[in-house]
């Protein structure tokens, strides 16, 4: 088993046939220019030592050096065993509000924006536990499946917006009910649901829909996103204010935050309510609860662990630099001697 670290390095070989192109038009017009100006008898008379071979064979020296000076930017990596990693973690689902109260600036850059800041946080500092992610407005919808790659969650949360979900509103009853379905395992006890909201709440069922959760094992925390005074909803052009969202009297909107709602749901399922205005305090928080749960072994993985083989393709490529240096164009006196290559006929 093998793999390159740098692979693209190894288009650098293209150079070698370019490289041999340039000297064969090189030696033919040495060659013209040489029987322009004298006759082979006139040119060995006066030249006796000239070495076409050792010409040549600078060429393949050259070409050497290149190829495995390429191989060795391009560090090969050879798997030499194979080593089994246990993980261990916590499954955790975040509940991310997509309604467009979510976008109320009373908190900046506004709640949403707040929200997918939180949870990028809370990946960064999260070590071998799974996450999966939920939008919802009026309606819940799978984001992003139970998976430990942390990369293509913060992918996902980047792409999460207001327009993503066509029916408004604000149904946190359906999004703890989605996430039920995001645990694989009966017997798993380490399941957490983090809802990051403003906590208004369109039905009554959310406290009802958490305790069932809370019956499968499944604890709940809700981090509240924006403020009590709270703030209207922006309309947008362009990312220019345009006008405030009205309701049917034509007054403007105020959203605020409804804590007793998230304050509720987390109590119903055994969990705690976090104030979401400082990114470090909610950190702090997951983080100390995240460390008073068991971990559950969930992924076992075996793999080759591939170690750096540059250094011996430099050294080929040294040793070739090396004897290209030491190399000379004209014949030696033991290699006369040997006529390896009949060059004294």
């Amino acid at each position: 088993m093998y793999q390159f670290d740098n692979p693209y390095f190894l288009y650098l070989t293209l150079i070698i046939p370019v490289v041999i192109i340039i000297n064969w038009f090189y030696m033919s017009w040495r060659k013209r220019i040489q029987k322009f100006f004298s006759n082979k008898e006139l040119l060995d008379h006066i030249s006796p030592n000239r070495s076409n071979f050792k010409l040549n064979l600078k060429l393949v020296f050259e070409s050497f050096i290149i190829l495995f000076l390429c191989i060795a930017l391009a560090n090969p990596k050879i798997g030499t065993e194979l080593k089994s990693i246990n993980r261990e973690g916590v499954d955790i689902v975040f509940a991310i509000d997509v309604s467009k109260s979510m976008l109320a600036e009373d908190v900046a850059p506004n709640r949403l924006e707040k929200s997918k800041q939180l949870v990028t946080q809370i990946i960064n500092n999260l070590a071998s536990d799974r996450v999966g992610i939920i939008a919802y407005a009026g309606k819940a919808f799978p984001q992003l499946p139970i998976t430990t790659d942390y990369a293509s969650a913060k992918m996902f949360l980047r792409s999460m917006n207001t327009d993503m979900l066509s029916s408004q509103g604000t149904a946190i009853d359906d999004a703890i009910q989605l996430s039920r379905s995001y645990f694989d395992d009966e017997d798993q006890t380490n399941r957490v649901l983090i809802i990051l909201s403003d906590g208004e709440d369109h039905n009554d069922l959310s406290v009802d829909t958490a305790g069932a959760a809370y019956e499968e094992g499944i604890k709940i925390y809700t981090i509240g996103v924006g403020s009590e005074k709270g703030g209207p909803i922006p309309l947008k052009k362009n990312g220019v204010i345009v006008s405030y969202k009205k309701d049917q009297n034509s007054e403007t909107v105020i959203t605020r935050l409804n804590e007793k709602t998230l304050k509720s749901i987390a109590n119903e399922a055994k969990g705690s309510y976090i104030i979401g205005n400082q990114t470090a305090d909610v950190v702090d928080q997951i983080k100390a609860v995240l460390n008073t749960m068991d971990k559950k072994e969930f992924e076992a993985k075996q793999f080759a662990e591939y170690k750096d083989q540059f250094q011996w393709f430099l050294g080929i490529g040294l040793f070739f630099l090396i004897l290209d240096i030491l190399l000379l164009e004209r014949k030696t006196a033991w290699l006369k001697r040997l006529n390896l290559f009949n060059e004294n006929l």
